[in-house]
């Protein structure tokens, strides 16, 4: 379990946003841009990883002790945690429900196939021990969305090896829509927010109830992938198996969150409007 956060002249604060997913949609960027907010006080760590810790007793939390950031300025009015994990682990949003019902929730989401592959790409970066592209899809080859942590598994490699079950953002939303007031999720796209960064942001400070910046600091692609890593390139196969894996749960994603998919690969390629053999040649070559 994390170390509390410790005691400052200004003391803590508990944390009042959170930007719950999803890993590899630009939760970084986003976050970095909306720490710079001179109302918003910068935690310890970008992502707390509060709400996905197993070790911790959640019969009875001391959320007052383990879920605070030191105030950093007499000026901070809000404190916020990014970990990309708390939309699809299972509980999580529970626990985040019973925490703070009224929470404001922030998330971030990217075509299915390419989240996932990028996924991948930055575990081989990082080191070449994670596995290869198919023991990748195949160590827990999820058809939906967990609701259990497996017994007997160590979280760390089940939260790096569960590529397969963040791209279900249909049944993710579900479950959130169900715990906390639609009103209080603010859903965004990566391709929108690229194509237009001082809108996303102003869009994001008005839904966090803070003053618009007066000039949006540059967008900057935080924790960006390699350039290539060593390993299997996905086949075609592979694109065309997956786009059927997540196409009745992305139908249900495009219902529930209004968000236009109609340029993502994947919902390309299940409309049949993007070869999966082209997708996977633009993977490849990010593999060397």
């Amino acid at each position: 379990m994390n170390e509390p956060a410790p005691s400052t002249p200004l003391g803590v604060m508990a944390y009042d946003f959170a930007i719950v997913g999803v890993q590899k949609g630009g939760t970084s960027t986003l976050a970095v841009t909306l720490n710079q907010h001179p109302l918003v006080c910068q935690p310890p760590d970008k992502e707390r990883h509060y709400f996905d810790d197993e070790s911790v007793d959640w019969s009875a939390p001391d959320h007052a002790r383990d879920y605070v950031a030191p105030r950093r300025a007499a000026i901070h009015r809000r404190v916020g945690d990014a970990s990309p994990t708390y939309l699809y682990w299972p509980h999580a949003m529970e626990r985040m429900r019973a925490y703070d019902p009224r929470m404001p929730l922030v998330a971030v989401f990217r075509d299915p196939l390419e989240r996932l592959f990028s996924h991948w790409v930055m575990l081989r970066s990082r080191n070449l021990a994670w596995p290869d592209w198919p023991d990748f899809l195949t160590e827990w080859p999820h058809t939906s969305l967990p609701d259990e942590v497996p017994d007997g598994v160590r979280p760390m490699r089940w939260r790096h090896m569960t590529g397969l079950a963040r791209g279900f953002y249909g049944e993710q939303l579900q479950r959130g829509f169900e715990l906390f007031d639609r009103r209080q999720w603010l859903l965004l796209e990566l391709r929108a927010m690229l194509a237009d960064f001082e809108a996303t942001i102003h869009r994001t400070t008005d839904f966090l109830d803070l003053p618009r910046f007066e000039r949006v600091p540059p967008l900057r692609n935080w924790h960006a992938g390699a350039e290539q890593v060593p390993g299997t390139a996905p086949t075609a196969d592979d694109v065309a198996r997956l786009a059927a894996l997540y196409a009745k749960d992305l139908a249900l994603f495009e219902e529930l969150s209004g968000i236009d998919t109609s340029a993502w690969p994947t919902r390309l390629v299940l409309d049949g409007d993007l070869a999966p053999g082209e997708l996977a040649a633009r993977f490849a070559r990010k593999v060397r």
